[in-house]
């Protein structure tokens, strides 16, 4: 796959890679190299210069969580719009959130909540392959860990891909580290 936002420089040349269920690949580089651009490649948002993009059942958790959720419906509303509810209680429990949080509007919950509630609708839609864009930022290190720990218990249905500027977190679980 070839790619650029101008013909006469390209962010990816005869790029290619492949994952399978149960890996987590990181994608790391600096600002402005392309890491973004190629979940946008990956989600169908932005089209290849050349090549194909094979991807099915793709949920992703932004780096911003106020700017994934719509401000003026609730939580739950906006999870049942695009997954059912099977395993809420378990990702729940997992994820250190409350049902009653669900029912609020994005705005009233703090952002490492919001983060967590990304992360919640994402799992719900049983993805095959799950883009993960500094899914733990907003996170304190403890809740960081726990939430990792929980992703990576869940690699058995699916693939991950993680975009991070921690280098300790990447080595830590990423089976194949990509330096774009």
């Amino acid at each position: 796959m070839s790619f650029g936002y101008k013909k006469d420089f390209l962010l990816f040349d005869d790029f290619s890679l492949t994952l399978k269920k149960g890996e987590i690949k990181a994608i790391v580089g600096a600002s402005g190299a392309g890491k973004s651009t190629l979940f946008e490649l990956i989600l169908k948002n932005l089209k290849p210069f050349s090549g194909e993009i094979k991807s099915l059942n793709v949920a992703e958790v932004f780096q911003d969580p106020y700017s994934s959720f719509h401000p003026s419906y609730s939580l739950l509303n906006q999870i049942k719009d695009v997954a059912g509810l099977d395993g809420l209680e378990d990702y729940l429990t997992n994820l250190n959130l409350e049902y009653e949080l669900l029912l609020k509007l994005p705005h009233e919950l703090s952002g490492g909540q919001l983060q967590r509630a990304s992360i919640l609708r994402a799992l719900l839609m049983k993805p095959s392959l799950l883009l993960l864009d500094e899914p733990t930022s907003a996170l304190d290190n403890v809740i960081q860990l726990e939430v990792m720990r929980m992703l990576i218990g869940n690699l058995e249905n699916m693939g991950m891909m993680l975009i991070t500027h921690d280098a300790e977190l990447a080595h830590w679980c990423a089976d194949e580290i990509i330096t774009i």
